[in-house]
């Protein structure tokens, strides 16, 4: 009995060091990553749940792939920043923390050079 609590105890002090060792890794990936990769974190938790990916069917609900966005006409970073700042209907509207903002518009630059 007594070695099964020794046991018992020792894994749950090995489950938390893991714990520890991944909140650690975690926050430093967080803080090693640039602007871009932050930004696309960010795309990939709010956004993609209706812009598809390049190469995927776009159905009649779905928003085109950011790469074609870039490319448009007087997209640019100025225009990114203003629209991360203002609702737009019909897509749904986050509201982002202004280091997200500048994390996306980053990423988004980073895809004109693709």
């Amino acid at each position: 009995m007594r070695g099964r609590a020794i046991a018992a105890r020792a894994i749950q002090g090995v489950r938390a060091v893991l714990f520890a060792a991944g909140l650690l890794l975690a926050a430093s990936l967080s803080a090693t990553a640039g602007p871009a990769e932050r930004g696309a974190a960010v795309v990939e938790q709010w956004c993609r749940l209706c812009h598809v990916h390049v190469g995927e069917a776009q159905g009649p609900d779905m928003a085109p792939p950011f790469e074609e966005i870039v490319k448009r006409p007087g997209h640019d970073e100025a225009f990114f920043v203003r629209f991360l700042h203002e609702d737009h209907f019909p897509m749904t509207t986050y509201r982002l923390f202004e280091e997200e903002k500048r994390d996306v518009v980053a990423w988004l630059m980073s895809l004109k050079g693709r």
